[in-house]
């Protein structure tokens, strides 16, 4: 029973890293590339608007640093529960 909990556990924080993982992922590439790419492109980097930037580049870069977060997200809880496991 108690190693059902500590999976139901594990599967509760991993499912909780993925919706804020995948909230970040929609507001960069949905929200900055199209909802607010009007306001975004107020702003010009290297004489290219911003939101056409998100919408072209900056959604990838976003989401290639957001699979390095995972990666290190789910490090640190896979240690944690592998140390709980162990005291068992």
């Amino acid at each position: 029973m108690k190693e059902e909990n500590t999976e139901n556990a594990y599967w509760k924080a991993n499912l909780k890293i993925i919706s804020w993982l995948m909230l970040a992922w929609f507001i960069c590439s949905f929200g900055f590339g199209i909802l607010f790419s009007e306001y975004m492109d107020l702003i010009k980097i290297k004489g290219f608007k911003l939101g056409f930037w998100f919408a072209q580049q900056g959604s990838i870069y976003c989401f290639v640093i957001l699979v390095f977060i995972y990666i290190h997200l789910m490090n640190k809880l896979d240690d944690s529960f592998s140390k709980k496991e162990g005291d068992i």
